[in-house]
């Protein structure tokens, strides 16, 4: 019990005396009763007030250990950002590409040497390649060409080099083995080629068929 509560009880008793001497017996059984609910009301009071500042104080104490606790949590965030290890992009060897090719190329039934002059015209060995009309990675196939044969990654090695080579078979197929017009089929798409009757009269699939070849029979 603290002093002021101490305090406050005397001083009603005090009270209670003072009554007592100058009233009558029935009186005085009155004002005990009241001392007493006033009493209680501030020993109540009291108990209160001295829950309320216990409570504030342990919440008072726990305000710097949050703050704390939060600059830490926001400076060890930060600094382990600042301080990770970038992960390294995927890089593919020229020696896997070469693999990939020749599985390629077997599979399909095609020259190993002229999958490599394609994917030498079309995107210089870059798997990432893409163009500005959408063709992406080593064999540059278009997104509906893609598609079509099934590839879900066009950037994976292993899946454009298989698709573009089983595309650039289903050209040699269609021409009955006709280079030229196979590469042009591939380039321009078969649709100009069957246009024309031929390879078709642009400037960029005349060249492209004329630096596959020659990358081919070299």
């Amino acid at each position: 019990m603290n002093v002021q509560v101490l305090k406050t009880m005397i001083e009603l008793q005090t009270l209670q005396g003072f009554n007592s001497n100058s009233a009558q017996q029935g009186s005085t059984t009155g004002s005990s009763s009241v001392f007493q609910q006033l009493l209680n009301e501030t020993l109540a009071t009291q108990m209160n007030e001295q829950k309320f500042q216990s409570k504030l104080g342990s919440v008072s104490q726990m305000i710097p250990f949050l703050t704390t606790g939060n600059y830490l949590m926001s400076k060890s965030a930060a600094s382990y950002a600042a301080n990770a290890t970038p992960v390294p992009a995927v890089e593919v060897s020229d020696s896997s590409i070469d693999q990939i090719i020749s599985r390629a190329a077997e599979k399909y039934s095609l020259p190993k040497k002229l999958i490599s002059a394609v994917i030498s015209q079309e995107s210089s060995f870059n798997p990432n390649a893409v163009s500005h009309a959408g063709a992406s990675g080593l064999m540059q196939l278009m997104p509906s060409t893609a598609r079509s044969l099934g590839v879900t990654d066009v950037f994976n090695p292993e899946q454009n080099v298989f698709a573009g080579t089983k595309y650039l078979k289903q050209m040699m197929d269609k021409y009955e083995g006709n280079l030229e017009l196979a590469l042009a089929a591939y380039n321009a798409g078969p649709g100009n080629v069957d246009k024309f009757n031929g390879v078709p009269p642009f400037k960029e699939t005349m060249q492209y068929v004329q630096k596959v070849s020659n990358r081919y029979f070299a």
